[in-house]
């Protein structure tokens, strides 16, 4: 049985927010929301949770039938979580995701593309280098808590923040994701 820890489950909790970044992705899923006709907050975060959840299990298998093992994987992890942090800091775009493409739904833009992206689901894989599943798992579902929050509030969200206000949140969730980047680096270069 993996050991639980809370310190654990809050670093990683932390870490999957910074990365999913769902209050940064609020102007683009409010943009999304407005072009469909049954927006589905519980369904978005189901679909969510199972890609985050099967990817924690199956990636690594994954990586195995390529040829890859777990710490060149974190590190190139590492490397998309370094530019999504330079994304977030400097304010420009290196990913690049198209609010216009609402013909799949609402789980392809919103479940996979903004909350499961490649970022997520990169760090997961990453995350088991250095922590116990069990500590993910406690910490992914918080997370979906509060994707869902947030996906029911999008409009209370709307009108208390500023774009102003939405903007700094989204630089200082950079300087951790920087952080955390290089964390991962170090740990899987120069393990202890």
């Amino acid at each position: 049985m993996d050991f639980i820890s809370i310190e654990d489950i809050i670093t990683i909790s932390v870490t999957l927010f910074v990365i999913i970044d769902v209050l940064g992705n609020v102007p683009v899923i409010i943009k999304l929301k407005a072009g469909m006709t049954n927006f589905k907050p519980g369904e978005i975060t189901l679909f969510a949770g199972a890609l985050m959840i099967s990817f924690l299990f199956a990636g690594e298998t994954i990586l195995k039938a390529l040829g890859l093992d777990i710490n060149s994987f974190a590190i190139a992890g590492a490397i998309v979580i370094f530019l999504i942090a330079l994304e977030m800091i400097l304010g420009v775009k290196i990913f690049k995701v198209d609010p216009d493409n609402t013909k799949s739904g609402n789980m392809v833009p919103i479940g996979f593309s903004l909350l499961a992206g490649a970022g997520t689901l990169t760090i997961l894989i990453s995350l088991r280098s250095i922590y116990s599943i069990m500590n993910i798992l406690i910490a992914v579902g918080i997370n979906l808590i509060l994707i869902y929050v947030v996906l029911r509030s999008t409009g209370w969200i709307e009108r208390k923040l500023s774009k102003s206000g939405l903007t700094a949140i989204e630089k200082f969730f950079g300087i951790i994701t920087l952080a955390l980047a290089i964390k991962i680096i170090r740990t899987n270069f120069f393990p202890e």
